[in-house]
C-alpha cells in the first residue's frame, strides 16, 4: 500500500520506517526542513536504537522517502496523524493544535477514498470532531474514513514495539477502514499479534488508560516506598516481595526517583483534564495523588542530597549521573534527573551532569548546568554523586576507583541500581529512595 505519515518525531519517524520495512511504500511529511533533511539522510533526529539501520534499508530500497509537501502524500492510500500533543503550556490538558494544523492542511488534498489514520495520543471524542472536519473539507466527502490506531511505543525499543508488538487496537467506524488497517498490518497480522476492533472512543482512550495504569503502578511503589523511609523497612526488598505475586508481576513496581518522559506525566493529566470536562472527575481523581507521589520523589532526592551537604548546599559541588529520562534515550521531557539538577543548582549547588546520551538535549532544556561525557570528569570533587538514571554504565562503576576523584564519598541510589554491599564496603555512605 502506499502510505503517509504526517509529522516525523520520534512516533512518525519510526512509524515511517518501520512501515516500509513491512514492505509498503510511504513518505514521511514534516514542517521541519531540518529534520526532513536529517531522515532523508537516513539518520534519526534523536537517539533509538536500530532505527538509524531501518531508515537506511528503507531509503535504499526506494520504498520511503521524506518531504515538507503534503501535496507530495495527497495519492496515499492510508494517512497516519503521528504529530505530538504536548501538555498545554498554562495547564494539564494535551495540546491538540499539530492535530487541527495537520488534518486543516490535509483534508483539501483529499480527492479520493482513503484512511486517515491517527496515532497521536488525543483525549477521547477528538476523533469525531475530526472526522466531522474531514468528510466536510475534503473534495472526497465521505469516501474519507477515519480511524485510530493508537500506539503503545517505548523508548529504547521502539522497533522491536513497532514490528513486533504485543497488540493492535483499531478504532474504526465501518468495514472499508477496518479492511485496511488489516491489510497494513498483514505481515503482523500473520504473525499472530492479536488485534482489538473497537469503536473509535476505546482506542482514543487504550494509550493514555495504559499510561495512567503504569504510572498508578510506580506511584504506588514509590508512596509505599515513604513508608518504608519512616518504618526502617527497605522499599526494593518490598517490590521484590510484591512481584513474586503472579497477580502483580514485577513490571513497573521498579521504586527511586519517579517517572518522566513524553507520555506518563502529561498523559495522567491530560486523562484528568478530560474527566474534568466530561463531568468525572471523581472517577479519577486517584491520578491526582499519582502524580503528586511522582514529583515528591523528586524532592526527596534533593532533600537527602543537602542533607548530605549538611545542610548548606551553596557552592557545594554534587554529581548528577543520568540526564535523560531513562537509559537507552535522549529524551529529557519531564526527566526526574534533570528535575532533580535544576532543584539543586537553584539552591545553589554545583551541579556537574554526566549522560551517555542526552547532553545536547539536556543542555538545550537546561544551559545553566555544567555537562560532562566522562562520568569520572562529572564527579571530579564532588560531595555527593546522584544517580538518577540507570544507564549500566553508572549502575555498573567501580565504587573503590570513582572514590579517587570525589572529595567526599557519597552516594545518593536514586534508581536502586547500585549494589548497597560492595558501595558501603568501598567505604561510601550509601542513600537510596524508600530505604529507612
Amino acid at each position: 500500500m502506499t502510505i503517509s505519515v504526517l509529522g516525523t518525531g520520534y512516533l512518525g519517524a519510526t512509524h515511517a520506517a518501520c512501515m516500509a520495512a513491512l514492505g509498503h511504500e510511504v513518505i514521511g511529511v514534516d514542517a521541519d526542513p531540518d529534520r526532513v533533511a536529517m531522515l532523508q539522510a537516513g539518520v534519526a533526529p534523536f537517539h533509538e536504537p536500530g532505527l538509524d539501520d531501518l531508515l537506511a534499508d528503507g531509503l535504499a530500497s526506494g520504498r520511503l522517502s521524506f518531504d515538507t509537501r503534503y501535496e507530495q502524500a495527497a495519492d496515499a492510500d492510508l494517512h497516519f496523524v503521528c504529530v505530538g500533543t504536548p501538555q498545554l503550556r498554562d495547564g494539564d490538558a494535551a495540546d491538540l493544535s499539530h492535530v487541527w494544523a495537520t488534518v486543516d492542511a490535509l483534508a483539501p488534498l483529499l480527492t479520493r477514498p482513503c484512511v486517515v489514520v491517527g496515532k497521536s495520543t488525543v483525549p477521547v471524542g477528538t476523533a469525531v470532531q475530526l472526522r466531522t472536519m474531514l468528510q466536510h473539507r475534503a473534495p472526497a466527502g465521505t469516501d474519507v474514513d477515519l480511524a485510530w490506531n493508537p500506539e503503545f511505543l517505548r523508548e529504547s525499543h521502539a522497533v522491536d514495539d513497532s514490528l513486533k508488538p504485543d497488540r493492535l487496537v483499531f478504532g474504526v467506524e465501518n468495514p472499508r477502514a477496518e479492511a485496511a488497517l488489516r491489510d497494513v498490518y498483514k505481515t503482523l497480522l500473520s504473525d499472530g499479534v492479536p488485534v482489538v476492533c473497537t469503536n473509535l472512543a476505546t482506542a482514543e482512550l487504550a494509550k493514555v488508560a495504559a499510561n495512567a495504569m503504569l504510572a498508578t503502578r510506580l506511584s504506588l511503589m514509590n508512596a509505599l516506598g515513604e513508608i518504608c523511609e519512616v518504618a526502617a523497612a527497605d522499599v526494593g526488598d518490598l517490590a521484590t516481595v510484591l512481584g513474586l505475586d503472579p497477580r502483580i508481576g514485577s513490571s513497573f513496581l521498579a521504586p527511586g526517583v519517579g517517572f518522566g518522559g513524553g507520555c506518563l506525566p502529561k498523559d495522567t493529566r491530560a486523562l484528568l483534564a478530560r474527566a474534568e470536562e466530561l463531568g468525572v472527575l471523581h472517577a479519577v481523581g486517584l491520578l491526582r495523588e499519582v502524580d503528586r507521589v511522582n514529583l515528591r520523589r523528586r524532592d526527596k532526592a534533593v532533600d537527602v542530597a543537602v542533607e548530605l551537604l549538611d545542610g548548606n548546599p551553596l557552592g557545594r559541588r554534587v554529581a548528577v549521573l543520568g540526564a535523560a529520562f531513562k537509559p537507552g534515550s535522549d529524551d529529557v521531557r519531564d526527566s526526574p534527573a534533570l528535575d532533580v539538577a535544576m532543584k539543586l543548582h537553584a539552591r545553589g549547588v554545583d551541579v556537574r551532569v554526566c549522560d551517555p546520551a542526552a547532553i545536547p538535549t539536556a543542555r538545550r532544556a537546561c544551559p545553566e548546568l555544567s555537562y560532562f561525557r566522562d562520568m569520572f570528569a562529572a564527579c571530579s570533587g564532588a560531595e555527593v554523586v546522584l544517580l538518577l538514571t540507570e544507564w549500566p554504565e553508572f549502575a555498573g562503576v567501580d565504587p573503590v576507583a570513582l572514590a579517587t576523584v570525589v572529595s567526599r564519598t557519597q552516594v545518593v541510589d536514586g534508581r536502586l541500581a547500585l549494589d548497597r554491599n560492595r558501595w558501603q564496603d568501598a567505604g561510601w555512605t550509601y542513600r537510596a529512595l524508600g530505604i529507612g
